[in-house]
């Protein structure tokens, strides 16, 4: 179609309604649209037009194709001041790259595959988009003309291009009804799916949970050996240590750098159970109080990691005693050689719950602020996409295990001293309340928040560590279980849902919804929504 035989005296033709014969395509009828707007505004006959005429046309003939993103940035794109001359060339492939959006989202999903994060070069996207043969280079500079409007790389991720396309991803009907279904409740998932997904995160979080353990084990052996310090003088050389860090120095100069891993073993064994328990029971009661905007109420929060605190002792008590004996063991160099099964075979089957009551007292109040601190950390550091790399969990997840490991170091004292094998001369306790009380009166309240350094330093690492490998792990190794996705992995960008599309007739369900999505889905795919061009400072004609 020739644009030279448009004369300045068919503006009235350009303001009333296109008259198409029924063969013409929707898509071709748009583009025919905004070329007549282009001529109108080529006053000089020159083939360009300035910026702001370009922006004009843009959003009032292709609003219903512009993100937000795209509509205040289109002096931006088009040169950068109003007064730059858009040629008809750029205008015309501005236009096919907005119509070919989908097209790029599937050039991009051959170079990252289900990686969203990775970062394209402009080289590569050409080498690929040659292979399809539908983009012209031209629309390649100007898609990374935009996505350069917001970072300055030089590539190309998945968010440039959700912020540039004008059909967000799920939001054509085809997409809507696994939309919907995701958003779902819990209960019309099949109880073995669900129960697949709990093995699942069973299994991520053994993995998770001996990496924290094994990157902070050398300070939890010092936490130990300092909460097991009596200050009463009752035994000599009972005051070994006089810091932590004294305490780390001693290990390091009589017991050798391995010293510090006494007892790693069975702490690896026990760990991976224990960890994994928690994590999938925070996971699995989260999701069951998660609503279908993805929102949870702070109560079941708290509820949800007091459940994984209240779960996890089943492992963490044999666990605890056997460590913390092995830990003090090195204490004294001239006793026999202790080993895990040294201990185990002493203490018996119900000997290694000895201190569970304060293990409860411990570890439900520990979960229930750390699981819901670390959430909302999460929403705090998320970058303006809802996204969360590998330092924001890890940042989350240590900032998360300092109030959680400091507020409840009074009950891991307890613990301690429940689970340690008393020496001679060393006071014994019969229980929680009997230990709570001799500690207060032979050594002072001070003495409840012994290794509160340690055991922040230990906590705070390890959590953070054994979090931010829990959440990689889901998203390198996702298995798609039909439940609720790790935040921060994907885009927080509303997705729209079969229920937005209200029903005329309120006994019109299901189907109607559906043929209702379908049609919104047209009219915005291929411009049916075609509004008069209006030059700026006419009044908008009532269209009917």
């Amino acid at each position: 179609m020739r644009l030279s035989g448009l004369e300045c005296e068919d503006k009235e033709r350009l303001h009333s309604p296109l008259v198409i014969s029924a063969n013409t395509y929707p898509e071709e009828l748009q583009l025919e649209h905004a070329r007549q707007a282009f001529a109108l505004k080529d006053k000089n006959k020159s083939g360009t037009i300035t910026a702001l005429d370009f922006s004009d046309i843009m959003a009032t003939i292709r609003q219903h194709m512009l993100t937000p993103f795209v509509h205040e940035n289109l002096v931006s794109a088009a040169g950068g001041s109003t007064s730059h001359m858009v040629s008809f060339s750029y205008f015309n492939a501005f236009n096919a790259l907005l119509n070919n959006m989908e097209l790029i989202r599937k050039i991009y999903s051959t170079l990252a595959g289900t990686h969203k994060d990775t970062l394209v070069t402009k080289e590569d996207f050409v080498h690929a988009a040659n292979k399809f043969g539908q983009i012209t280079p031209m629309e390649i500079d100007i898609l990374f003309q935009l996505a350069g409007l917001h970072s300055h790389s030089g590539r190309l991720n998945h968010a440039d291009i959700e912020r540039i396309a004008p059909l967000e991803e799920g939001a054509m009907p085809y997409h809507l009804a696994e939309t919907q279904r995701q958003h779902a409740p819990e209960t019309s998932r099949p109880v073995w799916l669900q129960a697949a997904e709990s093995a699942y995160r069973f299994s991520l979080g053994s993995i998770a949970g001996a990496t924290g353990a094994t990157a902070v084990y050398p300070i939890d052996l010092v936490k130990t050996r300092m909460q097991n310090q009596r200050s009463t003088g009752s035994f000599v050389g009972e005051l070994m240590y006089k810091s932590s860090f004294d305490c780390a120095k001693k290990v390091l100069r009589y017991e050798g750098f391995f010293g510090f891993y006494r007892g790693l073993l069975p702490q690896l064994i026990g760990v991976a159970p224990e960890k994994a328990i928690k994590l999938t029971m925070n996971d699995f009661v989260r999701d069951k109080f998660t609503t279908q905007d993805d929102t949870i109420p702070l109560p079941a929060e708290i509820l949800a990691g007091g459940c994984a605190g209240a779960s996890q002792v089943i492992f963490t008590n044999p666990l605890e005693i056997v460590k913390i004996r092995l830990q003090v063991a090195g204490e004294i160099t001239t006793g026999p050689r202790v080993s895990a099964l040294t201990v185990v075979r002493d203490l018996g089957f119900l000997g290694l719950y000895k201190g569970a009551k304060a293990c409860f007292l411990r570890d439900i109040p520990f979960s229930a602020i750390y699981f819901p601190v670390y959430a909302h950390t999460k929403e705090k550091l998320a970058d303006e996409d809802g996204r969360l790399g590998a330092l924001q969990l890890l940042t989350a997840g240590a900032i998360a295990g300092i109030p959680a490991a400091s507020l409840v170091t009074p009950a891991d004292v307890i613990k301690t001293r429940l689970q340690v094998a008393a020496r001679a001369g060393q006071t014994t306790y019969s229980g929680v309340i009997d230990c709570f009380r001799k500690i207060l009166q032979e050594e002072g309240f001070r003495a409840f928040w012994k290794g509160a350094g340690a055991r922040v330093f230990r906590s705070s690492p390890q959590f953070g560590v054994t979090l931010v490998t829990y959440e990689l792990l889901q998203r390198w190794l996702y298995v798609d279980f039909g439940g609720h996705r790790p935040t921060g992995s994907q885009p927080t960008t509303p997705k729209p849902v079969i229920q937005d599309f209200p029903s005329v007739t309120a006994d019109h369900v299901g189907g109607y919804r559906l043929a209702a999505a379908t049609f919104a889905g047209v009219e915005r795919k291929f411009g049916l929504h075609l509004p008069k061009f209006q030059p700026l400072g006419e009044a908008p004609s009532v269209q009917n």
